[in-house]
């Protein structure tokens, strides 16, 4: 029976001195924390009453940061007076409590267009906080108008000091005259005028949508406003004309502009747009829409 149990538990002196270093560290470790409150003098313990000071320290800081920001973003109270919000110049924006660059804002949406008509406009403006909008509201004067809109009323142009008709005639129109037309500003206008010049001029209102910034709803909201003088259209001479005449005609490629001046000098003078049809690169669709802004006579 003995020599059964001491075959169970003998140990080899190797397996022996294992155990006594595996016992060592375990004492080390267990003994290490009261070795270091002796030599440092200071208990190695970390609970809530030893970080409460540092999270105290670090809120403080994360409130300061907030104060920071929200007093760049809320700028100061400034003087209240009446005024109308269209065409306000920026340094009245300021004066009634905004920051140059809300104000700029401001003023970058007028230039694209925008208008106030309602409270409800300026109120939306992304510059002005609810608070600030509460503040200026008794202050909003906006003139009124007529509900009912009537594209071909005459008034009073001021600028030019003569009588002018809303309904714009597109062809026609220099910016300071485009610019009545409801929902078109300075900078619309320009970009209007400089693909009108590409063009040649306008042989319909829904080459409009071919202008950058016309979506449909800016489009119905145009269209009763203005008309096309076809006789305001700059034709080329197809016959007459050279690669830099019709390079950059917004319809045409390239290539396809090239083939077309190819073709004339291989082929002779075209006599009218079916002769378009004999080169390849050029589609029926294509040639339809070109051909109104083509004169053929030599």
């Amino acid at each position: 029976m003995y020599q059964k149990i001491k075959k169970y538990v003998e140990i080899s002196p190797r397996e022996f001195r294992g155990m006594v270093v595996f016992i060592v560290i375990l004492l080390f470790l267990y003994v290490s924390p009261y070795i270091y409150e002796r030599v440092m003098g200071d208990p190695l313990k970390i609970s809530i009453e030893t970080v409460q000071p540092k999270i105290a320290d670090i809120e403080a800081f994360d409130e300061k940061r907030d104060n920071f920001y929200d007093q760049e973003a809320i700028p100061m109270k400034g003087e209240l007076f009446e005024f109308n919000p269209n065409g306000l110049a920026v340094e009245n924006w300021v004066k009634l409590g905004l920051t140059e660059k809300q104000a700029l804002g401001i003023k970058k949406y007028e230039a694209k267009g925008g208008q106030f008509r309602t409270l409800a406009d300026v109120k939306k403006m992304y510059p002005i906080t609810d608070e600030m909008y509460h503040r200026l509201e008794p202050y909003i004067k906006i003139p009124k108008k007529e509900s009912s809109f009537k594209p071909y009323e005459k008034f009073e142009s001021k600028a030019l000091g003569v009588k002018t008709a809303v309904n714009v005639e597109l062809n026609s129109a220099d910016s300071a005259i485009l610019t009545t037309v409801r929902g078109i500003g300075p900078s619309f206008a320009s970009r209007i005028i400089k693909y009108r010049n590409k063009l040649g001029g306008f042989i319909s209102l829904d080459q409009l949508k071919e202008v950058y910034g016309v979506d449909s709803v800016k489009f119905a909201q145009l269209k009763p406003q203005l008309n096309i003088d076809k006789r305001n259209v700059k034709k080329i001479n197809i016959n007459a004309c050279d690669f830099e005449d019709i390079k950059l005609f917004p319809y045409l490629r390239y290539k396809q502009a090239s083939a077309i001046i190819a073709y004339r000098k291989q082929h002779g003078n075209f006599s009218d747009a079916r002769d378009l049809q004999k080169i390849a690169i050029l589609s029926p669709e294509l040639i339809q829409k070109i051909s109104p802004y083509l004169n053929f006579n030599d």
